[in-house]
């Protein structure tokens, strides 16, 4: 029992020097060939078998004299020794080996793909870069005129033929319909090609926007079929576009901040309204006496009222005078002439733009034969005295209140002045009409003003 317990012994230990052996040799072999990362072991088999009898001599005469009873405990704690040290040295060489290989990583990253370290440094350390977004193509910019010029009078005319018959009985859808045609004909032109109220600002009003760029047969198509339309149906369509012209201007201007706040939130500009304008100015020049049931309400209307709306009302009676300069005349004495007199009458900008469509209606070389025979209600006068009074004071003014515009009031005054006194000597309406100027003469020189008649009045 003891001699087995020694070999035993003795076998053990031979087993814990070949395990040193084989990791010292790993050790050496890895500190030659580091670069290679693979496991080697290596063997001395000479020198274990001479080591090996002598141990085993020494070892087996210490073991007879020194075995007792509980050897096996013994070899089993040595055993137990000898697996906790392996175990220690195995996990040492692992985190060796795991650093070793995280070098060389590091090494061959830094070697490959030198822009990639500044690359994750700059995305956040290691982030996906996001893919950038697809910028999507510009539209090609088209102006009025462009859009204008594609619209063809063959295909408006057919067009208007089925929408008539369709709608048959019903006019206002047939409006709608028309003014549609024109929308869909200029959707593509944007808000910046038509800064209308900039233009009606800045341009003469002799300048036909935006008709200037329809087509005559275009122009001749449209004006046809609205001269079969009833009187009404127009009536409501001419102020449906308005209504939709004024909204228009009500977001260019901003909203109404909250409250407590001195300041107006600007919105953004709508799209641009050509087809409104365009389809607005051909019915106004096609029945330009419209314009005449509609003063009323134009005058009374507060959403009809401002000075802000003073361009786009210029530009409405000018659309109405090109059919029409009888009736072009009529509503700017009564809806333009009272501002001249009034509060905003400092303005020189809405001066001009008043005065502008005066000019423009006098200078036709038939405007004065046309005017002073033309007519537009039955027993009402296209100037009348009231009116006439309005004209003097501005056309005649102390010296200390004369402005530029004043040269230009005694340019268009004895035209208008040959307007209201216009009518059969010895008649009924001009014995009326001399009594209401005796009158006029008289409340003036009263006042101090002075009276310059011409013409046997």
């Amino acid at each position: 029992m003891d001699e087995d317990s020694a070999q035993l012994v003795q076998l053990l230990m031979e087993q814990d020097e070949a395990e040193q052996m084989r990791l010292n040799g790993y050790h050496h072999h890895r500190n030659d060939n580091g670069n290679h990362g693979e496991w080697q072991t290596v063997s001395y088999h000479k020198r274990n078998r001479k080591s090996s009898k002598q141990e085993n001599s020494s070892s087996s005469n210490a073991a007879a004299f020194d075995a007792q009873p509980d050897v096996f405990r013994s070899i089993e704690q040595h055993s137990e020794d000898r697996r906790r040290k392996i175990l220690e040295s195995q996990q040492h060489q692992q985190g060796a080996v795991a650093a070793g290989d995280g070098s060389r990583r590091h090494s061959d990253d830094d070697d490959g793909d030198s822009g990639a370290e500044d690359q994750g440094a700059g995305n956040g350390g290691g982030e996906a870069k996001k893919p950038a977004k697809a910028k999507k193509p510009k539209k090609p910019k088209v102006t009025v005129a462009e859009a204008a010029a594609k619209i063809d009078a063959g295909d408006l005319g057919a067009f208007l033929v089925d929408v008539t018959a369709s709608f048959e009985a019903q006019q206002d859808i047939q409006l709608m319909r028309f003014a549609d045609y024109f929308g869909r004909a200029f959707a593509s032109v944007p808000s910046a090609q038509f800064p209308w109220l900039k233009l009606f600002k800045e341009s003469a009003v002799s300048k036909t926007i935006p008709l200037l760029h329809i087509s005559q047969d275009v122009y001749k198509t449209a004006v046809d079929w609205l001269g079969q339309r009833s009187h009404e149906a127009l009536g409501s369509f001419v102020l449906w576009s308005l209504d939709a012209i004024f909204a228009d201007l009500s977001s260019h201007q901003g909203a109404p901040a909250a409250k407590g706040s001195k300041k107006t939130v600007q919105q953004s500009p709508s799209k641009a309204q050509v087809a409104i304008f365009v389809v607005l100015a051909m019915t106004l020049r096609r029945r330009p006496d419209l314009l005449i049931n509609l003063l009323p309400i134009i005058m009374e209307n507060p959403k009809y009222q401002g000075q802000d709306k003073l361009p786009v009302t210029v530009w409405v009676l000018a659309q109405a005078s090109q059919g029409d300069m009888v009736v072009g005349l009529y509503a700017w004495i009564r809806v333009l002439l009272p501002i001249l007199s009034g509060k905003s009458s400092g303005n020189p900008q809405s001066r001009d733009l008043i005065l502008q469509l005066l000019e423009r209606i006098l200078s036709s070389p038939k405007a004065r034969q046309i005017l002073v025979n033309g007519a537009v209600k039955k027993g009402e006068r296209v100037v009348p005295p009231s009116a006439l009074e309005l004209l003097m004071r501005l056309t005649f003014p102390v010296p200390s209140a004369r402005v530029k515009a004043t040269e230009r009031f005694e340019a268009v005054y004895p035209t208008l002045k040959e307007v209201a006194l216009a009518g059969s000597p010895g008649s009924k309406a001009m014995k009326q009409i001399t009594q209401q100027i005796l009158n006029l003469v008289v409340t003036l020189t009263y006042q101090g003003k002075p009276v310059r008649f011409s013409s046997g009045v």
